[in-house]
């Protein structure tokens, strides 16, 4: 028999002055994935302990916690897991200094289709579409952040 168990993901919804949210593309376990950047939290981690951890790992760049914009409230079954229950947490973030990394203008824009691979872009909040994201639960973020940010983004265009 399989335990049952929990795996926390904490993930960073970093958005630029242009309005754009930075999104991850990755090969990970021999899929192809479009996510938030983010990772699982680790025995002895905070939450956000962890998603500064995950920005030195996948940015090589520290980022500043903004606040907090999402818990995951209903059961998610695991992907990857068998007999898991996924939880996660997004918050808001902000890099602390110029963005060193390469961003790139295409998807999985990596030379080799190897497991760990990964690229980063940004997307117009206004033009992300959930189907864009892999996961459900980046799917319901990312209804929730045009809901927030879209308005916005139309106000500010009229005045």
């Amino acid at each position: 028999m399989v335990d049952k168990r929990f795996i926390i993901r904490v993930y960073a919804i970093i958005i630029n002055e242009q309005k754009q949210v930075l999104i991850s593309d990755e090969y990970v376990r021999d899929m192809f994935i479009t996510k938030f950047p983010g990772g699982g939290l680790e025995w002895g981690e905070g939450l956000v302990d962890c998603l500064k951890r995950e920005a030195e790992e996948e940015f090589g760049q520290s980022i500043e916690i903004t606040g907090h914009f999402y818990t995951s409230e209903a059961f998610q079954k695991s992907v990857f897991y068998e007999e898991s229950q996924l939880f996660s947490v997004y918050y808001l973030a902000k890099f602390k200094e110029p963005i060193r990394f390469k961003i790139s203008q295409k998807a999985f824009d990596f030379h080799e289709k190897t497991n760990g691979s990964q690229s980063f872009r940004w997307i117009p909040v206004d033009k992300l579409t959930p189907e864009e994201l892999t996961f459900p639960i980046d799917r319901k973020v990312t209804q929730l952040l045009k809901s927030v940010y879209v308005p916005n983004l139309q106000d500010s265009q009229r005045a």
